[in-house]
């Protein structure tokens, strides 16, 4: 049986992007590689890390690094929170950019979008009912 393990953002900085996500999310480092050229962040059972463009390179895996400024990947990753509103302040706060703020939706669940300083898209967003 397959088991979802972790998720790899590609960036230029892996350090900048863990010290951005651990300001805006309060989210911990797990581990840094030396090089700095890898990093992994204590999220729960599933892992979110970062990988440098160079280690794309390395492993031949093509990766479009540039997007247009009005643009995001076409993924989004989330994180789920009691309190939506204060998430979204603190991530804009620490240099987020906003894209959407808190809506409840007709499903009872708040959300809300930034994009990060790599530009992939965050979802902060209530648990479901």
């Amino acid at each position: 049986m397959m088991k979802f393990g972790y998720t790899i953002l590609y960036v230029k900085s892996v350090v900048e992007t863990v010290e951005f996500y651990e300001r805006a999310f309060g989210l911990q480092r797990k581990f840094v590689h030396e090089s700095g050229q890898y990093a992994e962040l204590d999220t729960g059972t599933t892992t979110l890390s970062f990988a440098s463009l160079e280690m794309g390179d390395f492993n031949k895996v093509p990766i479009l690094s540039d997007l247009p400024s009005n643009k995001s990947a076409a993924m989004e990753i989330a994180f789920v929170t009691d309190d939506v509103a204060n998430a979204f302040t603190k991530a804009v706060g620490e240099g987020a950019e906003p894209i959407a703020e808190p809506t409840q939706k007709p499903w009872g669940q708040t959300v809300c979008y930034v994009r990060d300083i790599n530009r992939f898209l965050v979802e902060i967003c209530s648990p479901m009912g």
